[in-house]
């Protein structure tokens, strides 16, 4: 087991370069990985049922320790990506596919990745899990009824079966994932050993079969598609820290609410809008899946290393 662990937590620090490597693999050899592509939703399921293992009554007390916070930071992820979405589908004059597809992963919950960017960031770790669970617990209300109300400019939207779907994927098997902890702890906590290395292999896995399945749309429209993601990510971070700032947050929730805000559960964009769209408006997510996590690994390891440096400049000037 203790390999296993080992392996699971390389894989799990090293998770950008996977995503890269598969999107590469999809992109040179998409006959490899199209053949999966009804294979999606399960692989996305497999995700959150290992985020319902390791969910905890503490998550949960903490949004009722600061439920202010908690609010702050979900209103603030479903407020400003999926309108920063919506503004440059309009902006930049996006074809009717990709600017649903923008708007789509705009509107989804919290990304998986984003309370491991607060911990290195030296963020509020506690707040981010509040807020990333929280979000995705709602996310069958709020991410179908913002598409509806965002992307129904460009092409009509089943409201239904978008719930239905994140039912499905989301929250049935998070809930299985804590109905499965509860009755066999021990293992259970074994089990999470593995799970960087699980879930890197799922959603490597569907970004890998999204852009195989989207490889000459990517060739056609990827320069947009990419400045369009590194835009809204980015900005995503800026007005999160400016949004948490407002409400006089401290800088350890600042930071919390920015990876909160700016990383998406782009696999679950992937699974919607292969399901329900066209594949080229999975491009975005599965695009949006490899760079939030470079850039959220870049931003946390600036944070991480300018609180370094406060820690010894406060040490220097102590002695």
């Amino acid at each position: 087991m203790n390999t296993v662990a080992k392996v699971s937590s390389f894989v799990g620090r090293t998770f950008s370069v996977w995503v890269i490597v598969f999107a590469c693999l999809g992109f040179f050899f998409p006959q490899v990985f199209i053949p999966l592509k009804g294979y999606i939703s399960i692989f996305l399921g497999i995700v959150m049922f290992g985020m319902g293992l390791t969910l905890s009554s503490a998550d949960f007390r903490e949004v009722f320790r600061r439920p202010l916070e908690v609010l702050i930071g979900v209103v603030g992820h479903y407020m400003i990506m999926p309108l920063l979405a919506y503004g440059l589908a309009i902006l930049l004059k996006l074809p009717p596919e990709i600017a649903v597809g923008v708007i789509l992963v705009g509107c989804c919950p919290s990304g998986t990745s984003s309370n491991v960017m607060a911990l290195l960031a030296k963020g509020d770790v506690a707040l981010g899990v509040s807020i990333a669970s929280v979000s995705t617990l709602i996310a069958p209300l709020a991410t179908p009824a913002l598409i509806s109300l965002l992307a129904g400019r460009w092409m009509p939207i089943d409201g239904g079966a978008l719930i239905k779907d994140i039912l499905m994927v989301v929250i049935f098997p998070i809930i299985l994932g804590v109905i499965v902890k509860s009755l066999f702890k021990k293992q259970a906590e074994a089990s999470v050993l593995a799970l960087p290395l699980v879930s890197t292999v799922a959603i490597v896995i569907i970004v890998a079969i999204v852009v195989g399945g989207s490889k000459a749309k990517i060739v056609e429209s990827g320069l947009l598609i990419f400045a369009v993601v590194i835009l809204h990510n980015g900005l995503g971070y800026l007005l999160g820290y400016w949004f948490a700032k407002l409400f006089r947050m401290n800088y350890s929730k600042r930071k919390a609410v920015l990876f909160e805000t700016g990383m998406q559960n782009s696999g679950l964009g992937a699974a919607l809008a292969s399901a329900h769209f066209s594949p080229i408006a999975a491009v975005p997510s599965a695009i949006f899946s490899v760079w939030h996590n470079i850039s959220g690994s870049l931003l946390a390891t600036w944070f991480a290393r300018r609180a370094e440096k406060a820690e010894m400049k406060e040490m220097n000037s102590a002695t």
